[in-house]
């Protein structure tokens, strides 16, 4: 229901709204939901923004994000800093906000003069960003990430996972689903594949649609993603992701079929090498398997040159 603005004033003044300027005092800040409309914060559907108001599951996610009182906690698309606050709130040492949009600067400079020296805020679209080289060791990552770019920044983590500590972050419940599922399962695809090549995947709890402004059509997942010392299996990532699109781009196909897409004509081979039955599926085939296609591919690639 819309409210006027004598009942916006008010929750306002009750708040603490006196002036323009927030209350600084740690536990007197406003809640997040009237700092958006002390702030005109509306969410923009081009950038895939839902902010999460519900503390107690930014107190969840924080407390499944473990210790963080070490190095920094690196938080991409902060918006009004809900999920920010309860970092700071649980003791984090250093947290680094990065947020393209500049509307929500001011409620998270708030923030920032509330815990100074333990939030800093950096304009920039994080896909444009080095994150191995943000902040100090050991990086963790927590964020409410915007479905549009989940996967895609999913990918640019990982390339520089070997930087990071954790990933604890929010994805559409069918993006988590595909980041932990199994061989011969319906969610499972490229995505899993290469990410628990990388990272061991724990799906942790979900998030209902209610506990966002504004609320989204779909449950929400907290995932954590621990990198790993080395990948699971050794292999090229570039080979591992050439291997993956064909087999996965045709995944009702056998093999022998599905990787001529490769271009090598020699795809039986490539199988028997690999040690892989050229009629198996895309979806039958365990992460070692793709490894060792991978590995079988570049072999190829090798003798012909």
């Amino acid at each position: 229901m819309k409210r006027n603005r004598k009942e916006t004033d008010r929750e306002h003044r009750e708040h603490g709204y006196h002036s323009s300027a927030l209350l600084t005092a740690k536990n007197s800040l406003p809640p997040v939901r009237a700092v958006i409309d002390h702030y005109g914060l509306t969410s923009r559907k081009a950038l895939s923004q839902h902010f999460l108001l519900d503390w107690n599951m930014t107190r969840r996610i924080v407390r499944a994000a473990g210790d963080l009182r070490t190095g920094t906690v690196i938080e991409i698309g902060a918006g009004p800093g809900s999920l920010t606050r309860a970092l700071l709130s649980s003791g984090a040492r250093h947290v680094v906000a990065i947020e393209k949009d500049s509307r929500f600067f001011k409620a998270l400079s708030e923030i920032e003069r509330t815990w100074p020296g333990q939030l800093s805020v950096i304009e920039a679209d994080a896909r444009t960003m080095n994150i191995a080289r943000v902040g100090e060791a050991p990086r963790h990552i927590v964020s409410n990430l915007p479905y549009h770019i989940a996967t895609s920044l999913l990918v640019q983590l990982l390339s520089c996972r070997t930087a990071l500590f954790s990933m604890t972050l929010l994805f559409q419940k069918e993006v988590a689903d595909r980041l932990g599922a199994v061989p011969r399962g319906k969610h499972y695809g490229r995505l899993s594949v290469i990410t628990q090549w990388l990272c061991v995947v724990r799906q942790l709890f979900n998030i209902p649609p209610q506990a966002f402004l504004p609320p989204p059509k779909v449950v929400s997942t907290v995932v954590n993603l621990t990198p790993r010392p080395e990948p699971f299996a050794p292999a090229a990532w570039s080979a591992l992701e050439r291997v993956t699109a064909a087999a996965f781009g045709q995944r009702r196909k056998m093999l022998r079929q599905s990787l001529k897409r490769l271009g090598h004509g020699q795809t039986e081979a490539v199988c028997s090498a690999a040690g892989i039955s050229p009629t198996a599926r895309a979806e039958e085939i365990d992460i070692a398997g793709f490894c060792a296609l991978a590995r079988a591919i570049l072999d190829v690639d090798e003798q012909s040159t």
